[in-house]
């Protein structure tokens, strides 16, 4: 539950503006909001860095809307992933900022521009196939407040290219690597870094790659330690964790983690 909007509900309550009736009505839904075909999480972001982010394959238009309707009356930025520009479209209608990526068939709703990295994420491809997957990767780090720069098309057949990005590289916080085929290229860019490298393997290649599965095991397999590896096509996934390992974290008095100021007045 966000702590900011519990206390605006109470001294909402407190000053008279709401009946007992509506404040409890709307504490329950600070928690989450059951619209019968989705339980809308509204307490994602403190517990996570993050608001739910929208899947949108194998959803209707019409379920799609009413999740992304219910999350930006609590927060800010809203994803929809794995969607559609038909759905981009009944999207628009109910919240005019929303933008449609088409390479990553991705809808970005980013009201908040707070930066929250320490430093840059860099996104690597392997070759220009696998930008859908490198840029939702991209996306999702930018709608989490972080600076990025994209570097495509620089796999292992041509190892002079990605050579010649070596300082870009170097410069970096995180590195998110996509790559299908054999799934080299994360290796060789841990290789050259001194910082995580989260490899993408996509389902790019030909028949014995298995989709990905190819790629998926090589990353695995991977000899460079600073190498960790996600989900086949997962690029949403790569996004958000390098997100998370560029946040700024200031210690709280406990001793444990606790947003910035920036995070604390995001839903203000």
């Amino acid at each position: 539950m966000d702590l900011l909007e519990l206390e605006k509900l109470l001294t909402a309550y407190q000053s008279g503006e709401l009946d007992k009736a509506e404040a409890a009505k709307r504490i329950k839904n600070l928690h989450y909001e059951d619209l019968g075909y989705a339980r809308v999480d509204h307490s994602r972001s403190t517990r996570q860095g993050f608001p739910e982010v929208v899947f949108g394959a194998g959803k209707t238009r019409e379920q799609v809307v009413g999740i992304v309707e219910r999350l930006i009356r609590h927060s800010p930025n809203v994803l929809v992933t794995h969607t559609d520009e038909g759905t981009f479209g009944e999207v628009r209608n109910i919240v005019t900022e929303a933008e449609w990526h088409e390479t990553a068939r991705l809808i970005k709703i980013q009201r908040d521009n707070t930066e929250r990295g320490v430093g840059e994420i860099v996104v690597v491809t392997a070759g220009t196939s696998d930008i859908p997957v490198a840029e939702e990767a991209a996306l999702t780090a930018e709608a989490m407040g972080n600076r990025v720069k994209r570097v495509w098309d620089v796999g292992v057949a041509g190892i002079h290219r990605v050579l010649a990005e070596r300082s870009l590289l170097q410069q970096a916080r995180v590195a998110i690597v996509a790559a299908g085929m054999e799934g080299a290229l994360p290796s060789v860019v841990g290789g050259l870094v001194s910082v995580p490298v989260i490899a993408v393997p996509t389902s790019i290649g030909y028949g014995a790659s298995f989709g990905g599965v190819a790629a998926l095991l090589g990353m695995l397999n991977s000899c460079a330690s600073n190498v960790t590896v996600v989900n086949i096509d997962n690029g949403f996934g790569a996004g958000f964790v390098a997100s998370l390992i560029n946040r700024k974290w200031e210690p709280g008095a406990d001793g444990r983690s606790v947003k910035t100021p920036g995070e604390l007045e995001m839903f203000e």
